[in-house]
């Protein structure tokens, strides 16, 4: 097994294990206020510290785990089932007006960075986790889509292509029964990589106090949270930043093992 993949899907499945604990259980109420043990150093009871309010970090991260990734897992939901019949209808109409229209949509919207548009949306309907997971989605959709039509572009000279034709199948029909299962290893490994890119625009977003609001926990807010304490309690931004930054090298290195796991072109030729 790849190296990358290996130590990839290890980070991931551990920040998934965490999230998924956190429904059933945290070592703290991540609600419960205990001014007397704020700003405790890991150890003891609280084996990452505690915040500004006394709340146990360790029990925060875990559903702030729980947060990011559904934030981005819907976003990325979002962008694939839209963005990938977008492409598909756009590569099976090439050069006519519906492809022309979804690609310059793309354009649009790639025309601006994903955060601002992100914080323009939020702010203009309000700080929320669904507000979040609409930004980061809108974005995502352009990011399906383009990626579809180009590999579906390909695969459309293709021979076995051409005999599908011949037998009188529609469009539509053969982009479903024949292109999208041939672009399902390259989606796959493009969802991972979105993926990590949404856990962190939630985070910036909850930064600014734009993603999910109290009481529920996010580490981008922890961060915010933490900013003037950096030297009186260090462990109140470094341990989500860490979080943050293992999480999203964890999902890249599982993309990167993906792609090359699933991609034939990659694999060395068997003499």
């Amino acid at each position: 097994m790849k190296p990358a993949l290996l130590i990839g899907g290890a980070l991931s499945a551990l920040m998934v294990a965490a999230a998924l604990l956190s429904l059933v259980w945290t070592p703290f109420d991540v609600t419960q206020v205990d001014i007397p043990q704020r700003l405790l150093p890991p150890g003891g009871a609280h084996l990452l510290g505690t915040d500004h309010f006394g709340r146990d970090i360790l029990s925060m991260l875990m559903t702030g785990a729980r947060t990011s990734i559904a934030v981005a897992l819907v976003a990325v939901a979002i962008g694939a089932g839209l963005g990938v019949p977008l492409g598909l209808t756009a590569a099976a109409y090439r050069g006519g007006l519906i492809d022309e229209a979804i690609s310059r949509g793309s354009d649009l919207v790639f025309a601006f960075p994903s955060l601002v548009i992100a914080i323009l949306i939020t702010a203009t309907f309000g700080p929320s986790a669904l507000n979040a997971i609409i930004a980061i989605g809108i974005f995502n959709i352009p990011v399906f889509a383009r990626l579809t039509r180009g590999a579906a572009l390909s695969l459309w000279t293709r021979e076995f292509i051409l005999a599908a034709r011949t037998c009188g199948k529609s469009r539509t029909r053969i982009s479903a029964e024949h292109i999208l299962p041939n672009l399902l290893n390259l989606l796959i490994v493009q969802a991972t990589i979105q993926f990590s890119l949404g856990i962190l625009a939630e985070a910036g977003l909850a930064y600014v106090g734009l993603g999910a609001q109290p009481p529920t926990p996010s580490w981008g807010r922890m961060l915010a949270d933490a900013q003037t304490l950096v030297t009186i309690a260090p462990h109140t931004a470094l341990i989500p930043g860490l979080t943050i930054v293992l999480m999203v090298l964890g999902l890249n290195l599982l993309g990167d093992g993906l792609r090359d796991a699933l991609d034939p072109r990659l694999k060395p030729l068997r003499t």
